[in-house]
């Protein structure tokens, strides 16, 4: 786990999609009680939970989208008194202690601020980890680089997010129900205190994450 701001951690995994290789980050938050929560985890491997253990207990597993659950159930199992928050379009994937949007949760309260995207398809929520003033998000947004690959260079490219901030032209063709929901949304995101931004596909930044944010959004009116 790489340490990202204060009370965060950071760990990623190879990932395929639609052909492509990139990476899927997870996020390790610490909360004020000083225990974990895990947004969008990766693989549980050996020396990964030792290291998670070393940092401290999980206690909140975190599915953020219908898209970033697949590791989910691996630690709910691995971590039995943890609370699984997910979409309830995961119900029948993950035994769900609370439907993301069922009301607060009260070990987040001035640690963690969450955001549901309104009229997003991938039904999606994003978290403002307030001590790092840290944006955490799965597929709002990718940062993914200059990629390896020629698929995969020639499908970033396509689609708009090769070397770039941005969300892919798929997903802003296709993933969006209600643009004006989406819009408020995002307006709400950037009203809030945050400075640094993790991605769940690519490289996390640590400044300048709301103006890359508004910047990655200024196509959505």
């Amino acid at each position: 786990m790489t340490p990202f701001g204060e009370g965060v951690w950071l760990d990623r995994d190879p990932v395929r999609i639609v052909g492509m290789r990139l990476t899927a980050t997870m996020a390790l938050l610490r909360l004020g009680d000083g225990e974990l929560l895990a947004y969008s985890p990766v693989s549980l491997t050996p020396a990964r939970r030792a290291a998670v253990e070393a940092i401290g207990r999980v206690a909140h597993i975190y599915a953020p989208s219908l898209y970033h659950h697949r590791w989910a159930g691996q630690w709910a199992a691995a971590f039995p008194t943890a609370r699984v928050h997910a979409p309830a379009g995961l119900a029948k994937k993950l035994r769900i202690h609370r439907v993301l949007g069922d009301g607060d949760e009260p070990a987040f309260t001035g640690v963690v601020d969450e955001l549901h995207i309104d009229g997003f398809r991938l039904d999606e929520t994003v978290l403002v980890h307030r001590p790092s003033r840290t944006l955490v998000v799965a597929d709002l947004v990718h940062n993914v680089g200059r990629p390896d690959g020629a698929w995969t260079r020639l499908y970033t490219r396509a689609m708009g997010f090769y070397d770039r901030v941005a969300l892919s032209r798929m997903i802003r063709w296709a993933g969006f129900s209600d643009r004006a929901a989406a819009r408020r949304s995002i307006d709400a995101v950037l009203a809030q205190p945050f400075d640094r931004l993790v991605v769940g596909h690519g490289t996390p930044l640590d400044a300048g994450a709301k103006e890359a944010l508004a910047a990655a959004y200024a196509w959505l009116s």
